[in-house]
């Protein structure tokens, strides 16, 4: 079994991967030969999508951010293994907030959090402006140190084709992991560039977010 150092770094560096990989697109069309059709429909792809993204002034990946409607959120805090009415479902915006702290292997927390999340899951199917806080922590028994714990921000908005995420206190047996921490091991290492890049999204420890596009959602559009 690999040490626990090992694992956290390899989760940090997993997540930097990810971020890197939406940042800096693909060059494998450039490989194909001049003239080819490949390469001509490659051309003609990546003009529309700057196009696209000239126009709407939009980035397909961001900085996180709050969503555009969270000033008019009316939230709704349930506790520990605690399910939503499902009359929710019909909220728009929906804006909730869970306590997840006591998924806990030796006194039911677990299985009462596992009884409560189709609910939590069934009344975000047909919302068009969704906005989840929620704070995790799993452990094998009370005052342990957690296997992993984070508290969490999610939302989209499909009216406005925007969703973002974002991570904070992220942590794998009690060692922190995110964006921000391979920040601050960049900058250690006088990888300034690269440190300056990544910081947008995340800066502190255990520290990850994003936002993306979303595809066209008819019924969103259509309820505005």
């Amino acid at each position: 079994m690999f040490p626990v150092h090992l694992r956290t770094t390899a989760v940090g560096f997993a997540l930097v991967l990810g971020v890197c990989a939406a940042l800096f697109p693909s060059h494998d069309a450039s490989a194909a030969p001049a003239g080819s059709g490949t390469d001509v429909r490659t051309a003609q792809a990546v003009s529309t999508s700057a196009a696209v993204r000239t126009s709407s002034d939009v980035p397909a990946v961001g900085p996180f951010t709050e969503p555009g409607f969270a000033a008019t959120c009316t939230w709704h805090n349930f506790g520990e293994g605690e399910q939503p009415p499902l009359w929710l479902m019909f909220a728009n915006p929906l804006c909730v907030e869970y306590s997840k702290r006591d998924i806990t292997f030796d006194d039911g927390g677990a299985l009462r959090f596992l009884v409560a999340e189709p609910s939590r899951f069934a009344i975000t199917m047909l919302t068009c402006r969704y906005y989840q806080k929620d704070h995790w922590s799993v452990q094998a028994t009370n005052g342990a140190v957690p296997y992993v714990a984070w508290d969490g921000q999610y939302w989209w908005d499909k009216t406005g084709r925007r969703a973002g995420a974002r991570l904070t206190h992220f942590s794998v047996n009690g060692r922190t992991a995110g964006i921000g921490d391979a920040v601050a091991a960049l900058r250690a290492s006088n990888f300034d560039n690269l440190a300056d890049a990544l910081s947008e999204y995340g800066q502190e420890a255990g520290e990850t977010g994003l936002t993306v596009a979303l595809a066209p959602d008819l019924g969103c559009a259509l309820i505005g």
